[in-house]
């Protein structure tokens, strides 16, 4: 039986994009989760005067608030040029009100064997030694999980705080632009705070307020693995932290800054 396509997360429409409804996020069915305009400020960054001598090494994106499923648009520049590094400012609007703004710092590529260091920290058992992730909401509920991603869970305990999974777009960013390594990263950094949650979803909110991404090498392949931790203090200020890998091990890591309430 043939598996039916995945629409793209985005569509063009007149000077910006329309989110697919499976770009909803958790916490609100009208409100998109972070991935999706995470992902897609991390795509027009990306084409700001793009070259093959500079890659992305930072990336942070604030939430201004929920971002509404719907129309958005979005603008990218460049903050400060350069040889050797360069920033990149990007926003992102939705319907009028800003809802994201982003900083990415692009670094010049060099050949430096010598100088390269594995961090120490142990591989991911491989994604098919996973069991898929069940839904974070009812299963009647279109969402960018599980209906745009696919999530193999591989260690940690959830519901502990510590959690450890493999993640991967089912579709495109836009129809007929495949999702570039960066994107991936991004869309899989957001679900930190999902993975190694501590409260139970349907009776708090832990919202990321920012997510800020960072890379010591590019990643490869279609696969993001995110081992996630999440800390929480009695004053209800959270920490989501995780580092990023692929089949070959770490390439980067991740935090988020969760504001934490009751429902």
């Amino acid at each position: 039986m043939a598996v039916a396509p995945v629409p793209a997360l985005f569509s063009p429409a007149g000077e910006g994009f329309a989110a697919a409804p499976l770009t909803a996020g958790p916490w609100d069915e009208r409100m998109m989760h972070g991935g999706p305009p995470a992902a897609l400020l991390a795509h027009a960054i990306e084409r700001v005067q793009p070259g093959d001598d500079l890659v992305v090494t930072r990336l942070t994106v604030d939430f201004f608030g929920g971002v509404p499923l719907g129309e958005v648009s979005v603008q990218a520049s460049l903050a400060k040029s350069g040889r050797r590094f360069q920033i990149v400012d990007a926003t992102l609007d939705a319907g009028g009100p800003r809802a994201c703004l982003a900083r990415a710092v692009r670094l010049r590529r060099a050949d430096l064997p010598a100088a390269a260091a594995a961090p120490d920290v142990s591989p991911l058992p491989p994604p098919d030694a996973g069991e898929t992730l069940a839904p974070f909401v009812g299963s009647d509920r279109v969402g960018f999980y599980p209906d745009a991603t696919e999530i193999r869970h591989v260690g940690g305990r959830l519901g502990s705080g510590h959690a450890a999974a493999w993640i991967r777009l089912r579709g495109e960013l836009l129809p007929d632009v495949p999702a570039s390594q960066l994107v991936r990263a991004t869309a899989a950094a957001d679900f930190a705070n999902g993975l190694s949650w501590t409260l139970p979803i349907d009776e708090w909110l832990y919202i990321n307020t920012e997510l800020t991404i960072h890379l010591h090498r590019e990643p490869q392949g279609t696969w993001i693995g995110l081992e996630a931790r999440t800390a929480i203090g009695p004053s209800g200020i959270g920490l989501s932290s995780g580092v990023l890998h692929d089949l070959g091990g770490p390439f980067g890591t991740c935090a988020q800054s969760l504001f934490v309430e009751r429902r």
